[in-house]
């Protein structure tokens, strides 16, 4: 049997996308990265990628529903807005799992700020959200809270600028 460069590529591809998917020792389900435009203001001169990595509790019920919103950003003003990072239907927030999501928005300096807004009555428990930014260290800000509904809950370490 002949295989033309691309055949490789496509065989070598599918061992070891087979090679990772069994060989996972966790009970996590690999998940497909989240990609999410925000509703970004026309002001913004830049557009930056972030990764975040939401991990839902253990004590969380088992799926949820609830309808879940995030908001991050820095002292300067610039906020990313996602309002709808949710989908009940591809396996987002189950209990004891970790969800990856790519945002695009506005450039931030330094992240300080981050809250979350569900709604909804299944009540969904976030044990932590860590963010990466590009060119900037990474942060969590852990929860492990049940979140009230329809209220914007979170951390703000915000220094005010003068």
């Amino acid at each position: 049997m002949t295989l033309k460069m691309g055949g490789q590529f496509v065989v070598l591809s599918l061992a070891v996308f087979f090679f990772i998917s069994f060989s996972q020792a966790t009970s996590t389900s690999i998940k497909p990265l989240i990609f999410i435009e925000t509703n970004h203001s026309a002001t913004a001169a830049r557009s930056c990628s972030y990764t975040l990595t939401i991990k839902t509790s253990c004590s969380s019920p088992k799926y949820t529903r609830d309808r879940v919103s995030i908001a991050f950003g820095d002292a300067y003003g610039f906020e990313v807005y996602a309002p709808r990072i949710d989908n009940p239907s591809s396996r987002i927030f189950e209990t004891c799992s970790t969800d990856t999501f790519q945002i695009r928005g506005p450039c931030i300096y330094e992240i300080c700020y981050l809250y979350l807004k569900r709604v909804g009555s299944d009540g969904w428990k976030p044990e932590s959200v860590k963010v990466y930014g590009s060119d900037r260290p990474a942060i969590t800000f852990k929860y492990n809270k049940l979140l009230p509904n329809g209220v914007w809950y979170g951390f703000n370490h915000c220094r005010k600028i003068m």
